[in-house]
Order: structure tokens, then C-alpha cells, then sequence
């Protein structure tokens, strides 16, 4: 992969952290709970961040980099070993 991909795909695995956690948040947070609206509008930017990682890595490795930027191995259903 190139460096500039590299890049990319760095900087949109952390938009992928920021968009979960934030919906999360919004969906679990002590604060006011968020509206439906902008829990929908959180996971419909995943999913166009999803898309921008299949253009750079492939529809495989793009779900890869998805899963294990939201959930822990754990969560995963993998257990540590």
C-alpha cells in the first residue's frame, strides 16, 4: 500500500473511532440521550467511511479495519488466549 494510502486509511479509521463513539455515546451517555436522528446520521457516515476504505483496501480488509476500530477483540466474540 502506498504511503498516501496509508495515510488515508489512518486517518479514516479514526473517523470511523470518532463516529461510533460518538453515536455511543448519544446512545448510552449519562447526558440527555441523543436523538434518533443523529444516531442514524453517525452510522450512515460509517458507512460512507466504510465505503472510502473499500476503494483503498478492498471490500475484505475494509470490514477488517471497520470491526476493529469499533469493538475490542471481546466484543469480537474473540477470546484472549
Amino acid at each position: 500500500m502506498q504511503e498516501q494510502n496509508r495515510s488515508e486509511v489512518a486517518r479514516l479509521i479514526r473517523d470511523i473511532e470518532m463516529q461510533y463513539m460518538s453515536a455511543k455515546w448519544g446512545l448510552e451517555g449519562t447526558a440527555i440521550k441523543a436523538p434518533h436522528e443523529f444516531i442514524t446520521k453517525q452510522m450512515e457516515n460509517l458507512g460512507v467511511i466504510h465505503e472510502k476504505l473499500v476503494e483503498l483496501v478492498g471490500p475484505d480488509e475494509a470490514i477488517k479495519l471497520v470491526a476493529n476500530s469499533m469493538w475490542t477483540p471481546i466484543d469480537q466474540g474473540i477470546t484472549p488466549s
